[in-house]
C-alpha cells in the first residue's frame, strides 16, 4: 500500500500534460502582404487576435502568438489599400491525442486551456482586399499556408497572382 500512492502520483504527473511538456503555449507566425495583382507590400501593420491575446507585427515579419483552440483573426492595413483579412484555424497536435490515450482527460484539459495542444499555420500570405482562410491541416512546414476563399458556401483554393515576368519559351516564334 505504501507504494501505491507514490506510483499513482508518478503516473498522474507523467501521463498528464503531454503537449504541455513537449510544446510551448506560443508559436512564431510569419506574415507577408500582397496586392490582388501579386505585388508585395512591405510595412503593412498586421494584427493577430485570438482568445488568448492580441499580437502586432509589421510585414514582412514574424511574431509570437499565444496558441488557442479557436480561430485567430488577422487584419493587415496599409496606406491606400483595402484591409487584408484572414481567419486562421488551429488544429490539435499529436500531443493532445497522446494525452487522451495515455494521460486521460486531465492532461487534455490542461493542454487545451494552455493552448499547448494546438498549432496554427506558421506562414501566412495576406492579400489586400480579400478575406481568406488558412487551416493548419492544409499547411506544410517551410511553405506558405494554402489560402482559401468561401464563395457561395463552398471553400475554394485561392492562388494569388505573382508579379514575376512571363517566361518566353524557346519554341515561341512570334510573327
Amino acid at each position: 500500500m505504501r507504494f501505491v500512492l507514490p506510483l499513482a502520483l508518478g503516473v498522474g504527473v507523467l501521463g498528464s500534460g503531454c503537449a504541455t511538456i513537449t510544446s510551448d503555449s506560443t508559436q512564431l507566425v510569419r506574415v507577408e502582404t500582397f496586392t490582388e495583382e501579386g505585388a508585395e507590400i512591405k510595412g503593412a501593420s498586421c494584427r493577430f487576435e485570438n482568445e488568448n491575446g492580441i499580437f502586432q507585427v509589421t510585414s514582412p515579419g514574424s511574431t509570437m502568438v499565444a496558441k488557442a483552440g479557436g480561430d485567430m483573426m488577422v487584419t493587415c492595413s496599409a496606406a491606400e489599400q483595402p484591409d487584408a483579412k484572414g481567419v486562421v484555424t488551429s488544429r490539435a497536435g499529436a500531443g493532445m491525442f497522446g494525452n487522451i490515450i495515455f494521460g486521460g482527460g486531465i492532461g487534455a484539459i490542461i493542454d487545451h486551456s494552455k493552448g499547448t495542444a494546438y498549432n496554427y499555420p506558421t506562414w501566412l500570405q495576406m492579400v489586400f482586399g480579400k478575406v481568406i482562410s488558412f487551416d493548419r491541416q492544409d499547411h506544410k512546414d517551410g511553405e506558405p499556408a494554402p489560402a482559401f476563399v468561401v464563395r457561395e458556401g463552398k471553400r475554394e483554393a485561392y492562388t494569388r497572382p505573382t508579379t514575376a515576368p512571363l517566361a518566353i519559351s524557346a519554341t515561341t516564334n512570334p510573327k
